[in-house]
């Protein structure tokens, strides 16, 4: 077994374990951390999904942002994007933190749920996995260069306010995603669809079809943005049908650029950070 299926197996047996002690008892923060620690070793930490990095994401920006900065550097002795922790030597170590807060500091405890909190860890690991991830990369100026031109990229993508609206917002996908994920989604964008960035086709009653990027759905609804930026919301029960696409508007640039190109590129979206990068 190679050492992604160990760490993804480590992971699944941790979320098991957790979701286990919770059902059963009223757990204390320090179970859960425990419980953890002795199913992750120190050298096989989880492979965390991108839905919760992205939850993570808007959990730090929302509650850590402001003493911890945008890139996890603002504390002394704290640097996230270098991996670099005062009392931290393991994600249990991490949850532990997030939940109880540091006595004598200005962290606080949160109230964040189990799920919120594992996904602030994955955000936090992001951020590390992501700085390792760019050492030795491309130039980003050019990199925008090729998003602007070339690769005709805000046809469809928008970057703080420029740019069109029919797909995802990269404005902060450099402080989401890894270069790994970002040069997957370049070269083979169908195999890397969240599901928040599907398509899905409605047919009206009246066999009206509208075809369109998923923005909220709930059950009674759904809205979506069409390819002209035309927003739409239809009532489910107003629908005839209502399919999700699991194939993508999104071109490969596998053969369109080179791999010096690829690396430009995804070098410049690591350097969108929303806020920062404006």
């Amino acid at each position: 077994m190679d050492g992604l299926q160990e760490a993804n197996q480590t992971t699944d047996v941790a979320h098991a374990l957790v979701r286990a002690v919770s059902r059963l008892v009223s757990t204390p923060t320090s179970v859960l951390t425990i419980a953890i620690a002795l199913t992750i070793p120190l050298s096989a930490q989880p492979h965390y999904s991108s839905a919760d990095v992205e939850t993570g994401s808007r959990l730090y920006r929302n509650n850590c942002f402001v003493c911890h900065g945008p890139d996890g550097n603002s504390i002394p002795g704290v640097d996230f994007r270098r991996g670099q922790f005062k009392r931290v030597a393991s994600d249990a170590d991490l949850l532990r933190v997030i939940a109880s807060g540091v006595p004598g500091t200005a962290m606080p405890p949160s109230n964040f749920n189990d799920g919120n909190r594992f996904a602030l860890v994955a955000y936090l690991r992001s951020l590390h996995d992501t700085a390792q991830s760019a050492i030795g990369s491309g130039d980003p100026a050019h990199g925008k260069a090729i998003f602007e031109g070339k690769g005709a990229c805000q046809s469809c993508h928008r970057v703080n306010g420029q740019g069109s609206r029919v797909a995802p917002d990269l404005s902060e996908v450099g402080g989401i995603r890894t270069a790994e994920y970002l040069e997957q989604s370049i070269v083979n964008p169908g195999a890397s669809i969240l599901p928040e960035h599907r398509y899905a086709r409605v047919i009206t009653m009246q066999g009206t079809t509208y075809t369109g990027r998923r923005l909220n759905e709930d059950t009674q609804s759904i809205q979506m943005i069409d390819t002209q930026e035309q927003l739409h919301s239809f009532l489910k029960s107003d629908l005839k049908e209502l399919t999700l696409l699991t194939t993508t508007t999104m071109p490969s640039y596998k053969d369109k650029l080179s791999a010096a190109e690829l690396a430009d590129v995804v070098t410049y979206l690591l350097s969108l950070k929303g806020l920062e990068s404006q």
